[in-house]
């Protein structure tokens, strides 16, 4: 079982050295890509920085809280898997998804002004970097490195994760599936591997399974959130496949819900579902106490792709999410049947 324990040989400490203030984290990131998941396609939320009190100097207790707001407000459907986990697995999710939530804030809010967003995503790499080195001095990366003492998280993995957001503030269209699946391995699959750093699994056949899963929450987020992406002037839908149905961009942006987009969105949630299968094998893989909370983000997320299906041009209208009701719907089922995909 690959589950490391990295207190060995790990930063000294985890002493917040020089605690950033509420203003000086709104000045190193903002805005929220993906913001609310029930939010109307363009309204989004404030972002992190923004929205949520900063503590001052917290402790590492403080620091997990903070993070934990984070994932639960920016992120409904995985938090719904978070939650099974144990204890220390559950806080160290939260601390790396906030570090990960935290990038992507600065790539929206540095999408109008390329070098002031580049700026900010290098401070944030420099945040990292005094992470791993024990002199942390944010509250995410306080928590980060107080979960670095339990878990030998690859930093490679999440300086893929800043360079996919860096590549967002410049590159804003993808001509092939080939060029998306690029931009995917730089964010979607930075992700996997850092959890699967946490979550523990048996064998090397793991991490392409986990990379198929993270292929197919991120193809899920492409395929729901293509209005919304139209706000920032995003076209993540590949350009040789808006040719192939007949979708050109103006009837993208002027919302033209024909046939051809309704087709073109299919095929989208077909390819996304074909990833979920592909990861099917990874639940084998996974430590026991991590199957089922792994089960339930990926359930989630294919529930959603469920839902599009019955009306794929919703996706003009706003950023479809599951209800509370629906998400207990998603627990129950997949205690009888532990599938990502209900057949």
């Amino acid at each position: 079982m690959v589950e490391v324990d990295a207190r060995a040989g790990r930063a000294p400490s985890v002493a917040a050295s020089r605690a950033l203030s509420a203003q000086a984290g709104r000045a190193l990131v903002s805005v929220a890509r993906y913001g609310n998941e029930s939010t109307a396609a363009g309204t989004g939320l404030m972002s992190a920085a923004d929205a949520l009190p900063m503590p001052v100097a917290p402790t590492v207790d403080e620091a997990y809280a903070f993070c934990r707001r984070i994932a639960h407000r920016y992120g409904a459907n995985f938090s719904v898997g978070f939650r099974f986990l144990p204890r220390r697995k559950r806080f160290a999710v939260y601390a790396a998804y906030a570090f990960c939530r935290w990038a992507d804030d600065i790539a929206d809010e540095g999408q109008q002004r390329a070098a002031s967003g580049g700026r900010a995503l290098d401070d944030w790499q420099r945040e990292l970097e005094a992470c791993y080195a024990g002199r942390p001095s944010h509250p995410i990366t306080i928590a980060l490195a107080d979960a670095l003492r339990f878990f030998d998280i690859p930093k490679a993995a999440f300086v893929a994760l800043i360079d996919g957001c860096r590549q967002d503030l410049v590159k804003k269209r993808y001509a092939t599936f080939e060029e998306l699946l690029q931009y995917c391995r730089l964010v979607a699959l930075s992700i996997s591997d850092i959890s699967l750093a946490i979550f523990g699994y048996g064998t090397q056949a793991a991490i392409d399974h986990g990379r198929s899963l993270a292929t197919a929450l991120q193809l899920t987020n492409v395929t729901r959130d293509i209005g919304d992406d139209l706000t920032r002037d995003r076209v993540y839908v590949p350009q040789d496949e808006l040719r192939r149905f007949g979708v050109s961009e103006h009837d993208l942006f002027d919302r033209v819900e024909g046939d051809g987009l309704r087709q073109l969105i299919e095929f989208q949630i077909e390819r996304a579902e074909s990833y979920f299968r592909a990861a099917e094998p990874l639940l084998n893989e996974l430590s026991f106490d991590s199957r089922f909370p792994t089960l339930l983000m990926g359930g989630v997320y294919a529930t959603v792709l469920q839902r599009l299906r019955r009306n794929p041009l919703i996706v003009l209208r706003k950023r479809l999410s599951l209800t509370p009701l629906e998400k207990i719907g998603v627990i129950l089922r997949r205690l009888i049947r532990p599938h990502f995909i209900e057949t």
